[in-house]
Parts: structure tokens; sequence; C-alpha cells
């Protein structure tokens, strides 16, 4: 189970937006004291809206005395971080804490304290971290994933019960919405780990098959107070609920993750199935799943769709800036075009491989994770002799003669060509590469089919390509919400 007590800046959850939950706009005090300062600066990070990627933080000038203090805006209750130097801690906060904190510089978690104002809250996150986030024997990895069905579900109850009895035994000194936001935490981190148990299972155990399960296990998701529940809609953890109970309806109705119209599936799904202000959210988690994943016509067409939804106006500047920073590389956008030229020397260009499907690999003959592909490589290229596809191989190397010499000397199957300039070219650049291999699979018509494809030594990549062939124009009828 992911901790979701200790969370680092770059992956803070937060609550939600005032104007979606109606909650005014508040301000959090922050002030402390730092023993053995080793920074003058102190932030607080707040993520307000859940589908963007950057976060708000409020930054503070630490004193000779190790004091600070910080005015935070918050929408409602939230989630933040409190970040020194580079370590960060959790906390919770809202609207009118008067929140004060001591630590030391060398161990910010570990040692902080909390007066004040939202003490408790904090104070009872923290004891609830150290007694089940950090005792793997409350954790579904390494250990209990192992377990069967009932094993499994006696674990999960088990747990469960520890936990709302730690709640009950402290929940006096706390807020009703402290109190709402844990007891979503504990009911919603069950209904994960019981939902996704299955799959992770057979990714972790690789040794046995599949578990089938009884046909009551997933009867726990027919309870539709757990699925539309108003009072969790600021935690996190039910947010992945939803993502995941969406999936798994898809995946119960035979729709698979490789289908072309997964994520519109999906979509559909979040649209009919969940209400209220929840349900605008888990639609723009989808269709973020699909900018990164899916098709660019379909993500389009669904985001053109959700401007209509109830609630939407919200999301959809984060949205459309998603949209336009992946979809240069979705599924169906056009490969940059180039010009090369080949080891043969002859002039090549990607538009020239028009009508076959390309297995597109970047690579380096310095780069030992390059040259350790180099036999599968030719392995593939034996097992797809005379097929409609081509592998086409761009050298990013800086020495011309060391590159070509390797290239002749062991008659390397495919195509072959270098980009003079290597990481720095222009070709790079086009491609967003950073490092080497890189793997792209294009379709017949020259668009995005796999922007990371199984890597050449991966035995999957066989099928993997066997089962690409033809299937650009799959997606054209998938490009409409079908109403």
């Amino acid at each position: 189970m992911t901790s979701v007590f200790r969370l680092t800046a770059s992956c803070l959850v937060a609550a939600l937006l005032s104007p979606v939950l109606g909650w005014a706009q508040g301000t959090v005090v922050l002030t402390g004291k730092i023993s053995n300062r080793t920074s003058d600066t102190i932030a607080v990070a707040v993520r307000e809206n859940p589908l963007e990627a950057h976060e708000q933080l409020t930054y503070a000038r630490v004193n000779e005395k190790g004091e600070f203090r910080l005015a935070v805006p918050v929408s409602g209750p939230t989630k933040a971080d409190l970040v020194y130097g580079d370590d960060a801690t959790q906390l919770f906060v809202e609207p009118g804490n008067n929140l004060e904190v001591r630590f030391k510089s060398s161990d910010l978690i570990g040692s902080i304290k909390f007066k004040g104002n939202g003490a408790e809250a904090n104070t009872f996150l923290a004891e609830m971290d150290e007694r089940f986030v950090e005792n793997d024997g409350f954790q579904v990895l390494p250990d209990n994933i192992m377990l069967y069905e009932p094993g499994f579900l006696d674990f999960l109850d088990y747990r469960r019960k520890q936990e709302l009895k730690f709640l009950e035994d402290n929940e006096d000194m706390l807020t009703p919405t402290f109190r709402n936001y844990i007891r979503a935490e504990v009911d919603y981190t069950y209904a994960n780990d019981r939902l996704t148990f299955q799959d992770l299972r057979e990714q972790v155990v690789a040794t046995e098959p599949r578990l089938k399960m009884t046909p009551t296990f997933y009867e726990f998701l027919n309870d539709e107070k757990l699925v539309n529940n108003p009072s969790a809609i600021h935690n996190e953890t039910y947010q992945e609920f939803l993502l995941n109970y969406i999936h798994y309806q898809a995946l119960s109705q035979n729709h698979r993750r490789t289908d072309p119209d997964f994520f519109q599936v999906c979509y559909e799904m979040a649209k009919t199935k969940l209400s209220g202000a929840i349900r605008p959210l888990v639609m723009g988690r989808v269709m973020q799943e699909s900018f990164r994943f899916g098709h660019v016509k379909v993500s389009q067409a669904m985001l053109s769709d959700f401007l209509a939804v109830e609630g939407s106006k919200t999301y959809v500047p984060a949205l459309q800036a998603d949209f336009d920073a992946h979809k240069a590389f979705s599924i169906g956008a056009l490969a940059p075009d180039f010009k090369l030229v080949s080891v043969a020397g002859d002039t090549i260009s990607l538009s020239s491989f028009a009508g076959k499907l390309v297995y597109l690999n970047f690579w380096k003959s310095t780069s030992g994770l390059c040259l350790r592909d180099l036999p599968y490589a030719a392995d593939l290229a034996k097992k797809f002799d005379g097929k409609n596809i081509v592998f086409l191989n761009i050298a990013l190397d800086e020495n011309e003669p060391a590159w070509k010499q390797l290239v002749v000397s062991k008659k390397l199957p495919g195509v072959h060509a270098r980009a003079v300039g290597g990481l720095r070219s222009a070709l790079a650049r086009a491609y967003a590469l950073d490092n080497v291999p890189a793997y792209f699979l294009l379709a017949e018509d020259g668009t995005f089919l796999n922007t990371k494809p199984k890597r050449l030594s991966s035995h999957a990549a066989v099928e993997e390509i066997k089962d690409s062939f033809g299937k650009a124009a799959l997606y054209t009828s998938t490009a409409e919400i079908k109403k």
C-alpha cells in the first residue's frame, strides 16, 4: 500500500477547490523554530487543483534564531507539505489554523512537534503513520500480497478494525472535518487494496497463475454510498479508488487496456456512474490518462465533450494545458519527419517508409544498454523478415567512424543512420530525447502507435509487434464520443 500519510512535495495531494465544494477562502498561519538551522528559507506547498501538476509554494525567511512565520492561503481543509531544504513532511491544515511547529534541521520528519490550533490533527497523522504505515505488518507489500483470498481479507479487516479503533480513541480532540478525512482514508485504503489485490498479486507473485476470486469478492463495490460519497470528496485516496473502480468496470465488460477506445469507455462510465462534484474530477483523471497513453483524436473529442459537463469549468484550463503538453507524442500524432544519411551513404527519410510499420530505435554504440540489445535486434529482424515492417536504427554517436565500423563489421540488421550532433541534434529535440536507448513504434501512416513499446530484449516485443500491423485505422471509429 502506498503511504498516504507521508508525501513529498513533488507528489503532494490536496483537497478540492472552493468553487467545487463551496468552501470559503482562508489562511493558515504557521510559526515555528528550527534547531541548528541549515537553510535560510522554509516553504509550505499546496496543490489547489488536483488536476494540475504544479503546487502553490509559500516561502518564509528563517532568521538567525531559527524562527519563521508563514501565512498560507488555502481554499479549504487540505493536505500540504512543509518543505525545508531537501526534506518534507506532511501537514493537514484548515482555514483559520494557527499552528506552531518545532523540529531539528537534521531530522525534520522524526523530530517535528506541533502546538496550537491544528496540532491535534497533525500529531494524530504522525502517530498513525508510525503505527500503520511504517509497520510492514499492516502493509500489502511485501508480504501480505502472498496471501490467498481468505487470508488477505482477514488481513484487510483486521487492519481496518485497528485503524478505526485508533481513530475512536482519539476522535474527541479532532475536528469533524479531519475525522471525516481519516474515516475516508481508512475506508478507501481498504477498498483500493481489495479492488487491486488480484491484479497486484499477479504482477508480484510470478510463480503462480492469476488467482480466481470467489463470486462474492467484488460485491462490496455494489454499495452506492461507497462509490458516490460527498463527505469523502476532498480525500485523494477516494479519488484514486474511483479511478480504479472505473477501470474495473470497463475491464469487467471485456474492454482491454490496449483497446483503442478503452479510455473513451472509462470516460463514459465515469460520466454515467458518478454524480456530484466528484464526477468531473474523475472524468478529468481519465482524460489525463488518455493524454499520455491514448489516441490524440479520442482525447481531443473527450476534451470537447467535457466542456458541457456540469462542474467542468474549474478543470478545463489545467486539462487543456495538459493535453497541449502531450499531444505531440500521443498515439495518432504524426511522428516528426527527418532526412539522414544512412551507413550505406544514401539519403533516407522517415516518410520514405510510408506504408510500413516502423520500429524506431535511437541508440549509441558507446552505450552498454544499447549494445546489450544488439543480439535481440538481430533476432527480431529474422522473425519479421519479409513482413511489412522496417527496423530503423538512428545512432546518436559523436564518432562517425566508430559507429560505422560497428554496424558494418557486425552486419547489424535493419536500416542504420546517424544524427549529427547526437543528443544535442534537432532530431533528438524533435523526439524529446534525453537518453538512449529510446524506442518508438510507428503505424503504417507515420503516426505514433506506441511511444514506449517493449524493448528489443523483451520477450513480449514479438507479440506486441505482431499485434500492431494495421492498427492505425482502428482509431478512426473511436474519435467521436458516443452519446
